[in-house]
């Protein structure tokens, strides 16, 4: 099999520009895929394989992998006349917020700060101030890895819920676009308003150190960052993996920290969480074993 039929193979590479972590991991192949065809007829011919978007919300726990990562190239924004966009999987979010204000079409300024793709905050019903993708959401590409076939899913199929849907519950799906239901702005609104999470983000979030962002859920009525800040685990850390000293439910790398050492830090958080609060911490970051 000649992986470089199906797109451009970068072959034992670091994956460290292509997680938020900075996690030095090697994989023996990365295949750059842009074509869906080519994706359906890949995924045919792997026994195992891993789709990666912007490396955001994962921790990469090997230090090497034998199989190969996919990374996706659907970068496509396709605006019709009645206020819907498609937009590829790989598309980032403030992107497209950007290319949006050429048709006066907005609504997504809560994700601008999002690293994920837009595929991955599909994945994951991605949210923040109080928004979600799903409302705006009308329907979902997607490439079956049972069938190969790709079709559209509804969004009642895709049972969204709190940072969670089908995707993350059932693996069959690959993500290969989404589309969106928008609205007309006031474009000089829409910038002030980015320009106000953005420092929000700032004042709150540890964004001068590589992460991926939140690492658990929120407790139903409780925040995950006060409950382990209450525990005194802000500066707490594995090596050069870090409890954030802004916010607690931000882990981030100071310098070479590893999968290992990140997942050592979330288990003694969860631990005591759950030792003395009688909480059970749901990670909101997703483990590459």
């Amino acid at each position: 099999m000649n992986l470089s039929d199906y797109g451009n193979v970068l072959e034992n590479i670091s994956l460290k520009d292509y997680n938020t972590f900075k996690i030095n991991s090697l994989v023996k192949d990365l295949i750059i895929v842009n074509d869906e065809n080519k994706l359906a007829e890949l995924i045919k011919n792997l026994d195992q394989y891993f789709i990666i978007g912007n490396g955001s919300n994962i921790i990469l726990y090997n230090d090497h992998y034998d199989y190969p990562f996919i990374k996706l190239d659907f970068k496509d924004i396709k605006v019709f006349d009645d206020n819907t966009v498609y937009v590829g999987a790989s598309v980032l979010p403030i992107v497209l917020i950007h290319e949006l204000y050429k048709y006066g079409l907005g609504g997504l300024e809560w994700a601008s700060g999002i690293p994920g793709t837009m595929g991955g905050m599909v994945y994951g019903n991605a949210g923040a101030y109080n928004e979600e993708i799903k409302d705006f959401i009308k329907s979902i590409k997607v490439l079956d890895k049972e069938t190969y076939e790709i079709s559209e899913m509804g969004v009642e199929e895709a049972r969204f819920s709190y940072r969670d849907s089908i995707f993350k519950e059932n693996k069959k799906y690959i993500i290969l676009g989404v589309t969106l239901l928008l609205k007309e702005i006031n474009i000089e609104s829409s910038k002030e308003l980015i320009q106000d999470r953005l420092n929000r983000r700032l004042a709150s979030q540890p964004l001068e150190y590589p992460s991926a962002g939140s690492v658990f859920r929120n407790p139903e009525n409780d925040f995950a960052g006060r409950l382990i800040e209450d525990n005194g685990f802000k500066g707490y850390h594995v090596n050069d993996a870090y409890v954030s000293e802004k916010h607690a439910n931000f882990i981030v790398n100071k310098g070479n920290a590893t999968g290992y050492d990140i997942i050592n830090l979330i288990n003694d958080i969860k631990a005591k969480v759950k030792s003395e609060n009688n909480v059970d911490l749901i990670l909101e970051q997703e483990i590459i074993k």
